[in-house]
């Protein structure tokens, strides 16, 4: 495969014919094949493509303004509306850097972004898209429920389907394809479905039974509802459909086919409106997943997904939800003090001690960032401990753009567990460049940027 994939047609459109002839191209299309294929044949052509289309000699891209203090009783628009409205009319190949595909300035807040500012805003704008600040994804229906697997992903919002909506997915793509091509990961809880449609792979009923279990039981129930003593007679006074309509992933009930809801609902075409039903749901999220992909194509060759599964995609934007202490072992330097130090071992017992939602917030205190790479050598900064004059017990600071913890002396590991856990939880803000908060004051009143 891996010297012959570019002569085989990947496109999941233009696989008509399943002869013999081309069943393992067929295979590789339709999803079942490619857990077989070794890790190079996806990573090497992807590695090279990004390496060719590589912006050289910038350290950064176009500009970016952000306003996240609001002013005049004036509230500011979720930073994921700012910033894909300003990203989505930029040309697609000035974005295709190693590191920071635009650079961030922040309105009235003093910070420069060396790389930290990028990364805050980032997270941030994962975090709005999981809290409903902005609606395109909806938590998955067994979440609602309360039932079956899935219950902490997401789905992309079906309804979420005006021009804007469309944009802001597109947008959602862009930040996909800079997670790859940075290898800097997102992080989102898409269900794996979502993962599936991305890489091309066609959706069957268990993916749905996956996130809305009750729905799947309703609509089994309904085509074998004569195993429950229902005839054509008593059929209407059981079931309370009486036209084409289902239920959406968002809970709302639509017509499952055009007209559907002037298409009566009987005993003997049941059958086809379970079949309808169930085709609905399974590509009820193709327009938003086609806007996906196409702003992951700015950034990243999107043919090339259909040589991965859907978890090494996830990975592959996402990186690990864990925040390994080994891995950050792995990539560390000290500065103005070594690792046989007291204060770096109780650093590390003190990281080791800390719940996985604790190194979260610690990792987004130091970086910016609240996830790692799947890939240990994929992460490009050394991690950086360094000792700082001040005095006794005070509060850890960060570099978040350099990736640097500065501790100052402590008199406990007690202490400083506490006061590292203070500052992660509440000392969040990007805030303390005098020299920059002069230079980002509101200059941008009477521009067309709308925040």
């Amino acid at each position: 495969m891996y010297s012959s994939w570019r002569l085989l047609n990947l496109s999941p459109n233009n696989q008509n014919s399943t002869s013999h002839y081309n069943a393992g191209t067929w295979g590789i299309v339709q999803g079942q094949l490619r857990p077989l294929l070794a890790p190079r044949v996806y990573t090497l052509p992807m590695v090279r493509s990004i390496g060719k289309t590589m912006v050289q000699g910038k350290n950064y891209g176009p500009q970016i303004t952000v306003k996240r203090i609001s002013t005049r009783g004036r509230k500011c628009k979720p930073i994921f509306v700012q910033i894909a409205r300003q990203v989505v009319k930029l040309n697609a190949s000035d974005l295709r850097l190693p590191s920071r595909a635009w650079k961030v300035k922040l309105v009235g807040e003093g910070a420069d972004d060396a790389g930290g500012v990028f990364d805050d805003t980032i997270t941030e704008m994962c975090q709005e898209l999981e809290t409903g600040v902005v609606d395109l994804l909806i938590p998955s229906p067994n979440a609602t429920a309360e039932v079956g697997y899935n219950r902490d992903r997401f789905l992309f919002n079906p309804s979420a389907c005006l021009d804007e909506h469309l944009m802001q997915f597109k947008f959602l793509g862009i930040l996909m394809g800079v997670a790859i091509r940075t290898k800097k990961p997102l992080d989102l809880h898409l269900a794996p479905m979502v993962w599936k449609q991305l890489c091309c792979i066609p959706l069957i009923l268990e993916d749905l039974e996956e996130v809305d279990l009750l729905y799947v039981q309703t609509l089994n129930s309904i085509l074998h509802i004569e195993d429950s003593g229902i005839t054509e007679e008593n059929f209407h006074e059981m079931i309370p459909l009486d036209s084409f309509v289902g239920q959406s992933a968002d809970g709302k009930m639509v017509p499952i086919i055009p007209g559907g809801n002037s298409i009566p609902l009987t005993f003997s075409n049941r059958k086809e409106y379970v079949e309808r039903a169930i085709e609905y749901r399974l590509h009820e999220m193709d327009r938003q997943v086609a806007a996906v992909r196409e702003g992951m194509s700015w950034i990243v060759p999107v043919p090339l997904l259909s040589l991965l599964t859907a978890k090494q995609l996830e990975q592959m934007v996402c990186g690990m939800p864990e925040i390994s202490v080994e891995v950050l072992k792995k990539v560390v330097r000290y500065r103005e003090v070594d690792e046989q130090h007291q204060l770096v071992q109780w650093f590390w017992h003190t990281l080791e001690e800390f719940s996985n939602e604790e190194r979260v917030l610690f990792m987004r205190f130091v970086s910016g960032r609240s996830r790692l790479p799947a890939n240990t050598a994929d992460i490009s900064q050394r991690f950086q401990i360094m000792k700082v004059d001040r005095p006794y017990d005070s509060l850890p600071t960060s570099q978040t753009c350099f990736f640097q913890l500065r501790l100052p002396p402590y008199s406990s590991q007690l202490i400083m567990a506490e006061r590292l856990r203070y500052a992660i939880n509440n000392c969040r803000s990007i805030d303390m460049d005098n020299y920059m908060l002069s230079r980002n004051v509101d200059n941008a009143e009477g521009s067309d940027t709308d925040y």
